[in-house]
């Protein structure tokens, strides 16, 4: 089981508004609407994406990694460094 099991309907329900905003964007480009407007739907479907990396991550932090430090050992090292890893990645985006 994954940390965010619990939560997963809330996650699955953002990310398919997200991929609502997506096609949005799309119809968006496709009718030339004003780039400004389509650069703000940008963000706005930036931060959603943020968002839910942003839950997944605590889910991952608060399950998985701390299971793995509780555990110890070379799991607990490999965890930590995935998760650093993982935020490094997230930060860059």
């Amino acid at each position: 089981m994954r940390g965010y099991t619990g939560d997963k309907d809330s996650f699955l329900k953002r990310l398919r508004r997200i991929e609502g905003q997506v096609r949005g964007l799309q119809r968006m480009v496709e009718n030339d609407e004003y780039c400004i407007d389509v650069l703000t739907q940008i963000s706005a479907a930036t931060k959603a994406l943020q968002s839910v990396s942003l839950g997944l991550m605590d889910e991952h932090l608060k399950h998985c990694v701390a299971q793995a430090i509780a555990e110890g050992g070379e799991t607990a090292e490999l965890k930590v460094r995935e998760a650093s890893e993982a935020i490094a990645r997230l930060v860059r985006s």
